[in-house]
This record gives structure tokens, sequence and C-alpha cells, in this order.
């Protein structure tokens, strides 16, 4: 009965939701359509588990959401004939793949039409039934997996750091590069010399058994001692959870420490029982409490201390300059902003220079920071899809930071306008559990003839998984990018490099910069790659600028091109130094 209700709920919602997403795609530019397309999608699967539930008003609900897909579906396939000269025909692809279109989109099933049935036999003898299945070398060790699993600001990474800085040999594993830099700097200052790798930067020291990177760079060729996997949590991620799966599968490591939200303990233990490795659960709670305060804020009542939470850049802008006019600094932090410039930032903050931090969510996976109270100006956040309302897991993760042993020994949480019933059932209830990891392509797709890399990764995303606990990543930004260069005739394993890069493919200028260095480096033949310049000095430009060297450096490093690495690391600093320069003066 609970969950009827609930799915009663939910289809409510969704109901509600159609008309406003209806209005925004209809007056969506096609480059900003495949996000709704993304979106969209995922409300049909959502409610497709809600069929034979007898709901009443479902069978409208899906048929409207459908036909908007379909909508979204037609006008990026016009696009796409209009910009490579073809004529494909929607209803043929969709009638002939509907599974196809319905689970990865349009693109995905067309690029799958083309694919010969015999293809399908060679993926199977490639790729393995079990995920697992595809690292023996860690199949072949005695692992033991500890999950340290709780709330945020509990210790768990802690714990599971004083563990790593015994070991001889060892490995931290971070979502973000801040706090790769952050565990790296902590090591080396303790006595235990740490190597820094992301995919920006490469610190090699030379004595030092012991790495701190991104999850993304982990070396699963390597064999470690200890390992410790942070935010584990984002291993159900569409865009970024497989790197977190690769790394729980395949760490040649006899002692792993995981780290992360408690929602993450049934998934992580159904895998690591598949694997045949021992485990140990350690569950967390806070050491400082937590008060939700039933008023709604109000700007008079604001206290050093205070860490106010939005979801968007401009808001977090218009913010921190209402409060800059009012005679009240404020340290800023958001998504496209440098790490060098974060850590200026949180420096303001923890020393009072700053007495307030106004941020978007980039605070739920950061740096410790002395915050009183976590302020949120708003419930809701466009999740690079949709906006939707703050999950349970979500608002925990930001309302956990406030509150600091020695500090703030009580943290408090607040809301503007009428949110104290919303934040108080979301801290409280349980969360939702994470049902399925998700898995990515490996470069054994490299090794199947027959086909373009394009066509192979569409066919590996239709095909299904037969473990019920994995699923396929979304692959829309791979496929877009190997569309962008595929004028350019490269080889697969290029391909295959330039897809993997870490940049921000909706990005415009961003990716005709990636275009530019293609074309200079393996059409023209210049050999070298042309650096990147700054144009007219704001916010806005510096930030892209700053993205254009990150992936001027990805680039050469991916490709073993000579270039100057201490102009990156100097160009990034002054880059830095110029947009702190600018939120310390208000110039947004």
């Amino acid at each position: 009965m609970k969950k009827n209700r609930r799915e009663i709920r939910d289809l409510k919602q969704l109901k509600e939701q159609l008309f406003g997403i209806k209005q925004v795609v209809h007056h969506t530019k096609i480059g900003n359509l495949w996000n709704h397309e993304a979106a969209v999608r995922k409300k049909l699967k959502v409610l497709t588990e809600m069929d034979g539930q007898s709901l009443k008003g479902y069978h409208q609900v899906y048929k409207e959401y459908r036909d908007l897909l379909d909508e979204i579906s037609v006008r990026l396939l016009e696009d796409y004939n209009d910009k490579n000269n073809t004529s494909f025909e929607f209803d043929e692809i969709v009638q002939s793949h509907l599974p196809e279109y319905l689970s990865s989109g349009i693109l995905t099933a067309l690029v799958s039409s083309h694919i010969p049935n015999l293809m399908a036999d060679s993926f199977k003898t490639h790729f393995p039934k079990n995920p697992k299945d595809e690292y023996q070398e860690a199949r072949n060790l005695k692992r033991k997996i500890y999950l340290h699993l709780g709330q945020t600001n509990t210790g768990k990474t802690h714990r599971a750091i004083e563990r790593l800085k015994q070991s001889q040999k060892g490995v931290y594993l971070a979502p973000l590069r801040i706090l790769a830099l952050e565990i790296y700097e902590r090591l080396n200052k303790e006595g235990v010399p740490c190597t820094l790798l992301t995919g920006e930067e490469e610190v090699i020291i030379p004595e030092a058994n012991h790495q701190s990177s991104t999850v993304e760079k982990v070396n699963l060729d390597q064999t470690y001692d200890v390992a410790v996997i942070d935010e584990i949590q984002m291993i159900g991620d569409y865009q970024r959870g497989s790197s977190w799966t690769r790394a729980l599968l395949g760490l040649r490591c006899s002692e792993i420490h995981v780290c992360g939200a408690l929602n993450a303990k049934e998934i992580l233990l159904e895998m690591i029982k598949d694997c045949g490795d021992e485990f140990e659960v350690i569950e967390y709670e806070r050491l400082v409490p937590l008060v939700i305060e039933k008023e709604p804020f109000n700007h008079q009542d604001t206290q050093e201390g205070d860490a106010f939470i939005l979801f968007s850049k401009r808001k977090v802008l218009q913010l921190a300059k209402q409060y800059k006019e009012m005679g009240i600094n404020a340290s800023v932090i958001y998504g496209d902003l440098p790490p060098e410039v974060r850590k200026m930032q949180y420096y303001d903050f923890v020393h009072k220079k700053n007495l307030i931090l106004v941020s978007t969510d980039a605070i739920g996976m950061g740096v410790n920071l002395p915050i009183r109270r976590i302020v949120f100006m708003n419930l809701c956040k466009f999740d690079g899809e949709e906006e939707r309302f703050l999950t349970s897991q979500e608002v925990k993760q930001i309302a956990g930071r406030a509150g600091r042993i020695g500090i703030y020994e009580v943290g408090y949480v607040a809301g503007y306008g009428r949110s104290y019933s919303f934040l108080k059932e979301k801290i409280e209830m349980e969360d939702d559990p994470i049902e399925q990891a998700v898995i990515g392509p490996s470069e054994v797709l490299l090794q199947i003839e027959g086909l373009p890399l394009k066509e192979k990764l569409a066919l590996w995303s239709t095909m299904p998984v037969e473990t019920l606990y994995y699923r396929k990543m979304d692959i829309r930004d791979y496929i877009l990018v190997l569309d962008k260069v595929r004028r350019y005739k490269l080889d697969e394993y290029v391909e295959w490099k330039l897809m993997k890069l870490p940049i921000d493919v909706h990005n415009d200028e961003v990716l005709s910069t990636l275009l530019f260095f293609i074309e200079s480096y393996f059409v023209q033949k210049v050999g070298e790659v042309p650096r990147p310049h700054l144009g007219e000095v704001n916010l806005s430009n510096l930030e892209t600028y700053y993205q254009e060297v990150n992936l001027y450096y990805s680039f050469c490093k991916s490709f073993n091109i000579e270039f100057d690495v201490e102009w990156v690391y100097d160009e990034r600093l002054r880059i830095s130094e110029l947009i702190n320069d600018l939120l310390i003066k208000g110039r947004y």
C-alpha cells in the first residue's frame, strides 16, 4: 500500500511537470534539446515501471510524454539530416529499433539501424555476461573491502586516510580534482610522500609510493596495499558512475576502503559478494547535532559562518553582489570555478576575511569548512536534464556541511520561504537506495573489427546487461564527440582517446577549440598544438579560457605531444588570480 501511494504521488508530480516541460521544449534551440531528450526518456522509464498498477490517468500521461519524446527526436533528426546531408526517416528508425530508441535515444537508434546482426555475436565473445569478469587479475586476489558509510561530516574519509597513511603503497581516488589536491597536500605535509595525478595535472614526487588522483585516472595495472575510494554513491550516476564501478571491480588491492552515503550499501554488498570479496560495514553517525530552524530565513538575520545554497552560477553571483552592497563580503563557490580559485575563496572564508559563503551544491562534495548554518535559498535544481526538487540524499549531503567540532558544536539548517517541512522531511526520511551501478565501455571495443567506433558504441549501449544490478552509462556525449570528429577520418584509437578527454562537450567554444587542435595536429600536422588565447577579460571568458588551457594540457598528454607544462601551470594560476580578483571586486 505504501508503495502504491508513492506511485500515485509520483504520477501526479509527472503530470504537473508536463505542461512546463512542453513549454520549455517548444522554446529551446536545437543545440540544447539533447538534455531535454534525455530527461523525457528518463521520465518515460519511470512511467514504464508504473505500468500494471491500475493508476488513474496513467496511460494518458505516458502517451503525452511519449509524444513529447517523438517531437523532440524529430527535430533532432531533422537537424542531423541537415548537417550531414542525409535523409533518414524518423518512423522507419523507430519502428525497427523501438527498444534502442526508448532506452538510448534517436541517435543511438539511428546508428543501430545500420549495424549488421552478425556483429552482435562478436560482441558476445568479447564482453563477459557479468562486468566483474572483465577484471580477472582482481578476481584472482584475496580482497577485503571496508565500507565506511554515513552522512556528510562524520569522519568516514578521515578514518580511511589514516589507514592509507600506514600502508607501504596506496592510492586515494577522489570525485573532484580539488579533493585529490587536498589529500595530496595533506599526505605530503604529514610525512607521507604522495604523487598527484588528475586529468589536468601531474605532480610526481620521486620517492612517493602513494598517489592521490581523480577516480577516472586510476591505474588498474598497478598493485596497491591499501586503496580509498571516496563518494562511492556516485556509482549510480549516469555520466560518471562507471569510473567508480571500474575502480571497485578492478582494483588490484588486498585492502580497499570505500567511503560514501548509506544508500549505496545494498548495491555495494551485491557487487562485493558477487566478486567473492570479504567485507566489513562501518556505519557512522554525526558527532555534531543538526538543528532545522522552523522560521523562514530573513536576510537581516545573516550571521558569520552562514553558507547560502543556490543552484545556478547566476543566482550565486547575484546574491554575493547583493551582500557586498550591504557591506558583507562573501566567498563564492560554483561548478565552473577553477580549483585554484576555490582554494582562494575557501581561504578567505576560513580566515574570516569573508564572513559568509555563497555556493551551489558544489560544496556538497568539497573541502570541510567551518560552516555554522546552511541556508537553502532554493529547493529545486537543474540537474543537466531537468528542473526538479532536491532528493533526500542531496539535502543531507549539503546540510551535513553545517557544524564543525571545536568551532561550531551545533550545525543549523534553514531555508528561504516555506521550506521547513520540506527540509525536515528530506533530512529525516530514509534515502532511496541506489539500485544499479553504472558501467561504461572498455577498450575491448577496439578489438572488434568491421564497424566504426561510433556504431560499436551504439551497439554496446543497446545490448542488455544480464546482471540486474548493473546498467549502461549514457553514451550520448561520446556519440556527439565522435560525430563531430568523423570528417577527419582518424584512427579508431585516436577517436577513443578524443571522446575520453575531460571536457564539457556542450560548451561550443571548448568544443571548437578541440576541433582546432585536431585540425592542427592530425590534419595539418604542424608538429605541435597551438596554445589557446584569451580574448576580452571578463568572468565568462576567463572561465572558458581556463577550460581551454586544461584541454590543451589533456590533449597533449593523451597523445604524448611535447608542450611547455610550466606555461600551463603558470597560465592557470594567472587566470585564477584574475577570476579571484573579479570576484573580490564584485565585477561579475
